[in-house]
């Protein structure tokens, strides 16, 4: 990935934010349950203290970096893929916010790597450590979702 500039570089960071919000938003719309519903909800949040952090290193603010090594059960990279629908059941929800999460640990992670500027890695890195964690928090969930039977 190769941008010119820093700013196109944040622009691009922060546009990524909120789709991220409108797709934890939309999920959280087609949950039948309050509680599912509540989960994305909580993530869509998320999402937007992202952008907030994207904004603040615009405005110059320094961000510290992340070193917190966080577990991959890479239930993401074995699940089959699905399409975003109106009628969705958890599981499925389950496996696009993954799948989701997985992309954007890898977008901060190839721009924390084109990044000159040490803030600016720092808070790629940071970044993508988020969405590494948010990425475990729905493999347990699929985990412990899908297997409760067995």
């Amino acid at each position: 990935m190769k941008l010119t500039s820093m700013d196109k570089i944040l622009e691009l960071a922060i546009e990524k934010e909120e789709d991220a919000y409108q797709f934890y938003t939309d999920l959280a719309g087609k949950m039948q349950k309050p509680n599912m519903k509540k989960v994305f909800e909580s993530f869509a949040k998320e999402e937007q203290g992202h952008k907030q952090k994207l904004i603040g290193l615009k405005q110059g603010k320094f961000v510290m970096p992340s070193m917190e090594k966080i577990q991959d059960l890479r239930i993401a990279e074995y699940v089959k893929d699905v399409q975003p629908a109106a009628d969705l059941d958890f599981q499925e929800a389950l496996i696009l916010a993954m799948k989701a999460e997985k992309a954007a640990f890898k977008l901060y992670s190839d721009l924390a790597e084109a990044s000159d500027d040490a803030n600016t890695k720092n808070l790629f890195l940071a970044l993508a450590q988020e969405e590494a964690k948010h990425k475990l928090r729905f493999e347990i969930e699929y985990d412990e979702y899908t297997y409760k039977d067995n």
